[in-house]
């Protein structure tokens, strides 16, 4: 009764937490929406105003000295950010749409996507990508470096979520779900065995869960399950906020198998059994592998009936020459861990 009634609090101070932050994010995407209009507005006044009175490159460097006089304490009116202001302006003008998408996103993040991203398709991807998975300036610099657009077009997402979920939530979980996952992070240059690269990633876990995108709650590495005396271990177990349910994550570093989805169809089925809470959605499940084949990861999702996804990940952005053939090729997997020892405490 004490475990239950610590339980109890536990799920009702998650909530109470969960309600605080929503509404600090909703008032600091209010304040970032009004600042980004305001930006616009001024770059487009000082646009208008130029080319009326015939005005040369030395009034914004005027506006930014008298506006600081007016305005003091104030930070983001020097002549450099009012010159943003008017190329933000400029670029977004006569696009609707990815003047509304960069409404979403904060301003310094606006400022570096028009500065190193000139194609308006690669444009629209890193701003919406932005907003949904809450990148942070350094995360979304590192994700443009990485060429993280040119790897999302590349491989299609493949899963069999909207066969084994219901309709609503197998959208979701296709959402949460990316075609390819960026893991240079870790800085990995040598081959690599598959437990060493989760004990990587468990170790580097904040930079893991921004890859994820948001949502994803971490648990724990090499979970015990178990069916009667025989003991199986998940790689990686996770908890996804917006979805409700727990997340299986599988490591290899070896082209996908069948043999894969297999097992983890085990997984899944042992997680919803013993894990799995009754307001829980069904678990699912991501497959990561350096590479794949499109029709073996199709033949292997059509014989299973749990939600599987399958992604690739990319640990290098160039692969050294000695290590080709060695090392996994190719592609892509919030802000909070939040562990749990206990699984009776899911």
């Amino acid at each position: 009764m004490e475990l239950q009634h610590t339980q109890n609090y536990k799920e009702f101070f998650s909530d109470i937490i969960s309600t605080i932050e929503k509404a600090r994010y909703d008032a600091f995407k209010s304040v970032n929406y009004n600042q980004i209009k305001q930006n616009f507005t001024i770059g487009q006044t000082i646009v208008e105003r130029q080319k009326k009175f015939g005005w040369g490159k030395s009034i914004v460097e005027r506006l930014s000295k008298d506006i600081n006089k007016i305005i003091s304490g104030k930070k983001g009116y020097s002549a450099q950010n009012l010159w943003n202001m008017r190329q933000f302006y400029l670029e977004y003008k006569d696009n609707k749409k990815l003047f509304e998408l960069s409404l979403l996103v904060p301003w310094s993040h606006n400022i570096l996507i028009i500065q190193k991203i000139k194609d308006l398709e690669k444009r629209e991807y890193y701003l919406k990508a932005t907003n949904e998975m809450a990148w942070s300036r350094a995360v979304l610099l590192n994700q443009i470096k990485a060429n993280a657009f040119e790897y999302q077009k590349q491989l299609p997402k493949q899963s069999n979520y909207k066969k084994a979920l219901p309709e609503h939530l197998s959208e979701q979980a296709n959402e949460a779900l990316k075609s390819g996952y960026n893991l240079d992070f870790l800085g990995v240059t040598d081959p690599i065995k598959e437990r060493e690269l989760e004990n990587l990633l468990v170790a580097q876990i904040k930079d893991l869960l921004l890859e994820l995108g948001y949502g994803f709650c971490f648990i724990g590495n090499q979970y015990k399950l178990t069916i009667g005396e025989k003991e199986y271990f998940v790689d990686l177990l996770f908890y996804h906020r917006i979805l409700k349910c727990l997340v299986v994550v599988e490591l290899k570093t070896v082209e996908f198998d069948p043999i894969f989805a297999g097992k983890m169809d085990i997984y899944l089925s042992l997680v919803d059994k013993q894990l799995k809470q009754e307001d829980d959605n069904p678990s699912i499940g991501i497959i990561l592998c350096p590479t794949t084949n499109k029709d073996e990861v199709e033949f292997a999702l059509n014989i299973f009936h749990k939600p599987i996804g399958v992604a690739e990940y990319r640990l290098t952005k160039e692969l050294p020459e000695k290590l080709k053939g060695k090392l996994p090729t190719a592609k892509e997997l919030s802000e909070k861990v939040f562990k749990i020892d206990d699984k009776k405490k899911l």
